[in-house]
């Protein structure tokens, strides 16, 4: 099993477990505020659209904070030939709206940046983001396994961990993580009907009428409309 095997295997294990963080984050930050209200009209609700919108015009993370925790995610989990990374899934905006939406996360994670970069600059004299890859990963082992962490080096496991934690939630449950799981789940509004094996067992068929109006995937956001009398007009 290769690195990014565990890594679902942990990201699944969790999530059967009641781990992770909860909720979903936009992929974007100002832009996606604008865009929040013309999203279709299944799954948020009005009020959740409004306060997604407070939220993502917020501010939390400096550019030196998001910019360390790109490099966090890209060690975490990187792209490889085939799917790309934590960075591609646009995961350090998921984290920063994490933070914003669940102000309890804020403290150790932007404490936890900050004593980053005071061990880096104690063995390096330079802060974590401008150390050479190899640099950064060999500190990364030093906090990243639990249960073999150094007593002194204790608030660094604990922040990676949270770290590691926030990155495997927000790429997972991206448009990208979900491919490279390759899991498909419950889709709101995709339907393609009973299996026609299942039909052909129960000796049951539809009629061609009702599959052109229920299961026609461009009209999935289209409301449905009836006639007095209880008859789908389209």
């Amino acid at each position: 099993m290769d690195r990014r095997d565990s890594l679902k295997g942990l990201f699944v294990g969790s999530v059967a477990g009641g781990l992770l963080v909860t909720g979903c984050a936009p992929s974007e930050t100002k832009e996606v505020a604008e865009e929040v209200a013309s999203l279709p009209g299944y799954g948020r609700t009005v009020p959740e659209q409004e306060h997604d919108k407070k939220v993502l015009a917020e501010v939390f993370l400096n550019e030196h904070e998001l910019e360390t925790i790109a490099v966090l995610c890209d060690i975490i989990l990187p792209a490889t030939a085939d799917i790309g990374g934590a960075k591609d899934a646009e995961v350090p905006a998921f984290i920063e709206f994490i933070l914003k939406d669940m102000p309890r996360q804020q403290l150790p994670i932007r404490g936890g940046l900050a004593w980053l970069d005071r061990h880096s600059n104690k063995l390096h004299n330079l802060e974590f983001k401008k150390l050479t890859n190899e640099q950064q990963l060999a500190i990364c082992d030093t906090i990243a396994f639990p249960g073999k962490t150094a007593p002194a080096l204790m608030v660094g496991e604990k922040f990676f961990t949270r770290m590691r934690n926030l990155t495997l939630t927000g790429y997972y449950t991206s448009a990208l993580g979900i491919k490279d799981l390759g899991y498909k789940g419950n889709q709101p509004n995709f339907w393609d009907g009973v299996p026609q094996d299942v039909l052909d067992e129960q000796g049951l068929s539809y009629e061609k009428d009702w599959l052109a109006k229920c299961v026609d995937q461009t009209k999935r956001t289209d409301i449905a409309t009836w006639d007095d009398e209880g008859n789908l007009l389209t």
